[in-house]
């Protein structure tokens, strides 16, 4: 269950060996709608492994391969800890599973790709961010979204030095504890841990908090790195700290931000349609981000329509019918995204008469 960064989106992205099957189901986090979920589970993948019986174009080997994959991924899913939805991918020789805090429609695809449009769509709106918490002697990042952090082991993070490396004959000559942030082999440590954060954030780019003591955040804003441009989180102790308490730390402050960006949505918005640059419905929007026309997307956090496509519009269906595209507003994003658009998820209602989902156009 890592992050969906970039390269791991370009991963899951690459043609496979045909078939590539994507076995997507919603799931509930609790009693009694979660009681169905392995049934529901069992039942799509016997629906995979029909149509993989049935394609001719699959060879009986590559179908055993496959059908041992998701069977794999099947013994692996710990419902105990379910999200919204879950989504396993099966190729020859690979399974991976993905637990999303956003629900997904119950399907199966057989193509030479898996079909990402709602992993990616979920992990938007999940509000991906990085926590570093500092300390003289341990660096550590913090993986966020959804409500939560985990210690995230990448980029080189944990970072740590011995504590033979302090000077303590100087440290009692000082006597205070925040002199040791002005130590210079302090210093460089702290350097190095920008440094090595710089270089993730090139790889997956999302915003950054950094919690520690004051003196030790002056001391990274000095170095004149990424940590000038981060939300400062003045909390020491969390570089040894248990998610729990990270969480409890940055939580205030990740909610202060977000309401901040709601609002700045909303006056784009409302500044886009002053001058006629302004989509909204999902078929004015489904048109323009097919275009390539939209710059920022704003979406309501729950919002879901079922439609086809009659060639010249969207119009509204029901699930299940011939042609039906239930996912279509995870198209919308994962097209936006690719075309280098930035995408906000705002509550329920926050975008009035824009029937849920609303652009701001480039041109």
């Amino acid at each position: 269950m890592e992050a969906l960064s970039p390269s791991t989106l370009a991963e899951l992205r690459r043609p496979r060996p045909y078939p590539a099957v994507s076995v997507l189901a919603p799931t509930h986090r609790r009693e009694p709608y979660n009681a169905q979920d392995r049934v529901r589970l069992r039942n799509a993948l016997a629906d995979a492994k029909k149509q993989l019986e049935s394609d001719p174009a699959v060879t009986r080997e590559r179908r055993i391969d496959v059908e041992t994959q998701l069977d794999q991924a099947l013994s692996e899913i710990d419902l105990t800890y379910t999200e919204d939805g879950v989504v396993i991918f099966a190729a020859p020789g690979e399974h991976q599973v993905w637990a999303l805090g956003r629900s997904v429609p119950e399907r199966v695809v057989l193509s030479d790709t898996f079909l990402t449009r709602n992993l990616v769509s979920a992990h938007v709106a999940e509000r991906p961010f990085w926590v570093l918490a500092v300390s003289p002697d341990r660096v550590t990042l913090w993986n966020g979204g959804a409500g939560h952090v985990t210690e995230a082991h990448t980029g080189g993070f944990p970072l740590a030095r011995g504590r033979e490396n302090f000077d303590a004959e100087r440290r009692m000559q000082i006597g205070d504890t925040p002199s040791t942030f002005r130590d210079e082999d302090t210093r460089h440590f702290l350097r190095e841990a920008d440094i090595a954060m710089g270089r993730l954030l090139r790889q997956d780019p999302r915003p950054l908090y950094i919690t520690g003591e004051q003196a030790a955040l002056s001391a990274l804003d000095e170095s004149g790195g990424v940590a000038r441009e981060a939300v400062h989180v003045p909390h020491g102790g969390l570089a040894h700290g248990t998610p729990e308490a990270v969480w409890q730390a940055v939580q205030p402050v990740i909610a202060a931000e977000a309401r901040k960006n709601i609002e700045r949505v909303s006056r784009e918005l409302e500044a886009a349609r002053g001058r006629k640059a302004y989509a909204a419905g999902v078929d004015e929007v489904w048109q323009n981000a097919s275009d390539g026309r939209i710059r920022l997307l704003a979406v309501e956090e729950n919002y879901r329509v079922t439609v086809r496509d009659d060639a010249d519009h969207l119009i509204p269906a029901e699930s299940g019918d011939l042609d039906a595209r239930e996912d279509i507003v995870d198209e919308i994003v994962e097209r936006c995204l690719d075309t280098g658009a930035e995408v906000r998820f705002v509550p329920d209602g926050a975008l009035g008469d824009a029937q849920g989902i609303a652009g701001v156009l480039r041109y």
